[in-house]
């Protein structure tokens, strides 16, 4: 292991995985909708659980972290196309570009100007937190599946391998559920959409589109369930600086250098996710077209 304390790390995923295997396969005299309702929140966990694996936690060989968090129990994303993808993103001086980071939700202005109307209209709904917890999911995965489908077909057999095989377990996990399962499968998948919906409350917020690179991510003062939920990434200006640090420390070092971070990044900071949710619930934080000319005048000069 890495130090004596990622036992912390690897006793949350043995609690995750035992909850969802008792939700999926046992309590079955827990009604269905209770179930959902405490599925949803386990399968968020999960996935804050993989980006924390792939950042090499909480052993040393990453293949055995791979191993250990792979199963796609929120069955939208192959989790080594997620980690190729957010190991991407950390290339900090491209956070938030429409065409460099594959975890943008900007767009350039150009293609934005050729979308039809009602496109347009629910992608300004999406740049709501009502919207993305509730449209986000299906959004976003028709724009990867689009991204992944259009790489495939220029040659990269990797990804079509990774997908083929998440295909085919996502196929064994639900005939498990039909056959073995307490759950039925269309709830399995609404537990899952929604899971990833809840995992959007902290992707919503976490980066802004500015020109100064170290002011696009935030730092969201709470230490709340949704702060464990997303293993302590409400503080994402830190884990964007430091990303190898473990979740578990991310809180007191924040605290050693508050006034650091708060400086690095601009002040771009919440007191917690209530106020996102006062300020952002029904009204877009930003808008969907890119807005760094600087860059988008770069851009076109290479082209």
């Amino acid at each position: 292991m890495r130090n004596d304390a990622e036992w912390r790390t690897l006793l949350l995923a043995g609690v995750c995985y035992a909850v969802w295997l008792l939700l999926v396969f046992g309590w079955a005299d827990m009604p269905d909708i209770l179930r959902v309702l405490v599925l949803i929140p386990t399968i968020t966990l999960h996935s804050s659980l993989q980006h924390e694996f792939l950042h090499g936690h909480p052993f040393r060989n990453q293949k055995i972290n791979d191993l250990l968090i792979a199963p796609p129990i929120g069955v939208l994303v192959p989790y080594l196309r997620f980690k190729s993808c957010h190991l991407t993103h950390h290339i900090n001086e491209n956070i938030t570009d429409p065409y460099d980071d594959p975890e943008s939700y900007y767009l350039d202005r150009d293609v934005w100007a050729k979308l039809p109307a009602w496109f347009q209209s629910l992608l300004v709904a999406n740049n709501t937190l009502t919207g993305r917890v509730t449209l986000g999911p299906a959004l976003a995965t028709f724009g990867f599946l689009r991204s992944e489908f259009a790489r495939a077909r220029a040659g990269d057999g990797i990804i079509l391998r990774i997908w083929l095989r998440h295909i085919l377990a996502v196929v064994l996990l639900f005939w498990l559920v039909a056959a073995f399962g307490s759950l039925h499968p269309a709830a399995y998948f609404i537990a899952a959409y929604f899971g990833m919906g809840l995992l959007m409350v902290r992707s919503f917020i976490e980066h802004q589109a500015v020109e100064k690179a170290n002011q696009r991510s935030v730092i969201i003062e709470t230490r709340g369930p949704l702060s464990l939920l997303f293993l302590n990434n409400n503080y994402h200006s830190v884990h964007h600086a430091y990303p190898s640090l473990a979740w578990y420390r991310i809180p007191e070092f924040f605290r050693e250098n508050r006034a650091r971070f708060l400086r690095m990044n601009g002040g771009y900071r919440f007191e917690s996710y209530w106020e996102v949710l006062r300020r952002f619930g029904f009204r877009p934080k930003e808008p969907v077209a890119w807005p760094i000319e600087a860059r988008r005048k770069r851009r076109g000069d290479r082209k």
